[in-house]
């Protein structure tokens, strides 16, 4: 690396000297985890920060309020039904009610879904929402790939069904 010109040689020196110091500092930088376990993370579908896209669903009142109390109950246990089937196929990963709000949120879905195309799919199999009882918005929602995780303990904390 000499050079007779010694304007060249030391812009060649500050350059290098830039690239070790960037390269350092980069490097640094990273965290690694020392409990990273690449199957699992393979198997949940993580990217490399342990994240992945999911659809979050909001359900709101429909548009359907001429049901009478019968039908409306036998759509709604329709709808638990299928909440029950989405989550066996790996599809369903959180789900719940929310309470009394001005926005008229009924409850809320994370899908494991890879587009609004399929999470709108699995939406079309619910009695509830095929009957406009609910309203479904569609999200795109970037979480932990290790959300569905919960679901292997959640069957083991209830002690009365809804």
């Amino acid at each position: 690396m000499k050079t007779n010109n010694p304007l060249k040689s030391i812009v060649l020196k500050t350059v290098l000297f830039l690239m070790f110091l960037f390269l350092t500092l980069y490097s640094n930088g990273q965290t690694k985890n020392p409990n990273y376990d690449e199957p699992l993370a393979k198997s949940l579908g993580a990217d490399d920060y342990g994240m992945k896209m999911y659809m979050l669903v909001i359900l709101k009142s429909g548009s359907n309020t001429n049901v009478s109390k019968t039908t409306k109950d036998s759509l709604f246990a329709g709808h638990m039904t299928n909440m029950v089937r989405l989550e066996k196929l790996n599809k369903l990963v959180v789900a719940g009610p929310f309470g009394d709000n001005q926005n008229d949120f009924r409850g809320l879905f994370i899908l494991n879904a890879a587009s609004i195309e399929e999470a709108n799919e699995l939406l079309e199999t619910d009695p509830a929402i095929k009957a406009k009882l609910l309203k479904p918005e569609v999200y795109p929602w970037y979480g932990s790939a290790a959300l569905p995780q919960y679901l292997k303990d959640a069957d083991k904390i209830w002690k009365n069904n809804f």
